[in-house]
């Protein structure tokens, strides 16, 4: 029998709890569903009674789960309206019911819903989940590639792997994000070459290339390094602007000790080196 509001038509599968026994876990459960576009949650016979405060502060602020959640005496009136049910489990069960795992699971359940039906995935007891003539009540089994050393989870966590499944079985790319990466031309050969040149003219002022006959496999190795990671146009910025810094000031002449105009010294290495090529020739 309900004992709560009434349960709202659903977009997506009940999540139905059997006997949950603290009102934290039920919170976390309701933010993971939350999290993932549920929003039906059953309690069955819930051991420290409904509603629950622990519950709802758990759920920060899911609280349209919460005040929507379903309570019933037992499993079988509140999976009665359902058409098919998953049973989730981390054991083997002497039972001949398809076993699933999440994804082809989250897949079952989209197409399911797509075609009118109502579903629904029980999960058991924090301390030893499913009684074998509960599971006897779902459809199918849904299992989690889990270490067999260590195969119990949090209903909390078993929901959100769960809800996440549901969530991605109805994206048209399973990989698609919400947000993505700035959208940045690639920079191009002109000023890679500019970076290049400005690099080299640097590093030939401070004495890089030592010993002069390697030169030539330096600088292809050099190109070769900040060629491999295809820079964009403001990356490119970002690195010369470094570079340019490094090459104006030292711990012996830092920044805040004047401007790079003040003193000859704070020319980049590669245009003092011009200067004083300019001088030996006057």
């Amino acid at each position: 029998m309900q004992a709560s509001n009434d349960i709202l038509p659903a977009t997506g599968p009940a999540i139905i709890l059997v006997e949950p026994q603290l009102g934290e876990n039920i919170g976390m459960v309701a933010r993971a569903m939350a999290n993932f576009g549920l929003s039906e949650l059953r309690l069955v016979n819930p051991r420290d009674g409904w509603p629950s405060e622990k519950a709802r502060a758990a759920a920060s602020r899911a609280d349209h789960v919460i005040d929507a959640a379903g309570v019933f005496d037992d499993l079988a009136s509140a999976i009665a309206d359902l058409n098919f049910v998953f049973a989730t489990t981390a054991r083997a069960r002497d039972n001949f019911k398809p076993v699933r795992g999440p994804v082809e699971a989250g897949r079952a359940l989209r197409a399911r819903q797509r075609s009118g039906q109502r579903t629904g995935i029980l999960f058991g007891r924090e301390r030893f989940g499913l009684y074998n003539d509960e599971v006897g009540l779902a459809d199918e089994i849904v299992t989690f590639p889990v270490d067999p050393a260590f195969s119990s989870l949090n209903i909390a966590q078993a929901a959100l792997l769960m809800s996440y499944e549901w969530m991605k079985s109805g994206l048209e790319d399973e990989t698609k994000t919400n947000f993505s990466s700035p959208d940045m031309m690639p920079a191009t050969k002109e000023q890679l070459h500019g970076l290049f040149a400005y690099l080299e003219g640097a590093l030939e002022a401070r004495g890089y290339f030592r010993p002069a006959a390697k030169k030539p496999k330096m600088v292809d190795n050099l190109r070769a390094v900040l060629t491999r990671a295809g820079f964009a146009e403001p990356e490119l910025k970002v690195l010369r602007g470094i570079i340019s810094s490094l090459d104006r000031f030292s711990p012996a002449m830092p920044r805040g000790d004047g401007s790079p105009g003040d003193d000859p010294r704070r020319l980049p290495a590669a245009a003092r080196a011009a200067k004083a090529t300019d001088k030996d020739q006057a």
